[in-house]
This record gives structure tokens, sequence and C-alpha cells, in this order.
């Protein structure tokens, strides 16, 4: 696949980061569907509250600096650099059901490029099962679309996911979710920035709260959301 103009590979980023995409992004709450169940998030502040420390001490520190690596090591073929930060991000999910639905979404988007492009590779598309992190990295160089660019549209792709199941969850009315994008989403600009400058060995993540919600979710009685 060529290279795409600059206004194109804007819109192949507003397609990869859709909610229409067919990976399932929807259907997973990440922890948060038990955080309402037990009291933890219970209105607009403390859901606020709950996104923005994961913002800061899982994306910037952990999905952000991996994507960066994945989409170097892509660029420049490293399939073992690639193989390895995959690895890194599996082992650095807390939980059962954090850890299959890195997989999960892995296979979809893997599916999904697979007959998007089938100038791929098996070896590229091996990859990509591995981790939807190294779908985005593929599709993002494919497609022409920067770094940046596609740092910024997988905040966008997680912060308008998560809002969207607190909306239903707790629930809160549309509006109520429209002003929680609007305030979380001033904050993303400088996670991606600060995601430049996470060094290798600190790499990971420090969100204990969401990783007992996940784990306490994965055998909650009643459920919305993929377990």
């Amino acid at each position: 696949m060529t290279e795409c103009p600059q206004t194109l590979s804007n819109f192949r980023l507003y397609q990869l980061i859709s909610p229409s995409l067919p990976i399932g992004a929807f259907t997973y709450s990440q922890g948060l569907e038990w955080a309402i169940e037990a009291g933890w998030v219970s209105d607009n502040v403390t859901f606020e509250g709950w996104l923005l420390d994961v913002l800061h001490h899982s994306l910037v520190t952990l999905e952000l600096p991996i994507l960066r690596r994945l989409y170097q090591a892509v660029t420049v073929q490293d399939d073992e650099q690639a193989r390895r930060w995959n690895e890194w991000l599996l082992a650095s999910r807390e939980t059962m059901e954090l850890r299959q639905e890195e997989l999960q979404r892995g296979r979809a988007t893997a599916r999904l490029l697979e007959q998007l492009d089938p100038a791929l590779t098996q070896e590229q598309i091996q990859l990509v099962r591995d981790s939807q992190l190294a779908g985005f990295a593929l599709a993002a160089t494919r497609w022409g679309i920067s770094t940046e660019a596609l740092c910024a549209g997988y905040l966008w792709s997680w912060l308008e996911n998560a809002t969207m199941a607190g909306v239903k969850l707790i629930p809160l009315g549309q509006t109520a979710g429209q002003q929680i994008l609007m305030t979380v989403s001033e904050h993303l600009s400088d996670a991606v920035t600060a995601s430049q400058y996470v060094a290798d060995h600190e790499i990971g993540s420090f969100t204990p709260a969401q990783a007992i919600a996940s784990a306490r979710h994965e055998t909650q009685y009643t459920r919305l959301y993929r377990s």
C-alpha cells in the first residue's frame, strides 16, 4: 500500500479509532463496571477521577510508550523488538480479564487488517494477533499516520469508550458524558507529550484499584460488559 496523502491519513486515523471499528472495544469496561457496583465510582466527580488516574498511571506510562516502540519496530521491520514489546504489554496486564481483552482485541484487529490490506504478510498478521496496539502501529505505518497523531487518536478512542461505559453504568446523562469528555480531554495533549519521556525500564502501570476491580469483575454476578 502506498503512503496516503496527509488529508487521507487523517481520515484513516478517524477510521482506526472509531467506535464502529469491528474489534469489540465497546464491549469492555476494564474494571469500571465492578467499581461502579462497589460504589467506588458513583457520579461525574468520582468517574472523572477514575479516568484521570488510569490516564496518568497506565496510558501515559504503559500503553503509549509501548505503542511508540511498536510503531518504530514495525517501521524498521524489527520483528524481535515488536514481539518483545507485545510480551511486555501482556505481562503488564494484572488480571486474566485484561489479558484476555488484549488478546481478543488483537485477534479482531488482525482479522480486520488482513481483509483491508491483502498485501500484509503472515508474519505481520501474527504480530498483530498478539495485541491491539501492534495492530494500530502496523495500520498507522501502512496508512501514513504519524506517531504523535496515532498516540493522540489512541487516547481519544480509550476516553470515548470509557466515558460511554460510565454514562450507561452509573448512569449519567448524555450531556454529563460530553462534559466529562471535554474536561478529561484537556489532559490528553500533555499525556501524549509525557509519554515521549518514559524510558524502557520505567514502562509499566500502577493502577491497583483498576486491577482489583477487573479481578472482581471476572466473577461479578450480573454484568453488561465482557469478562
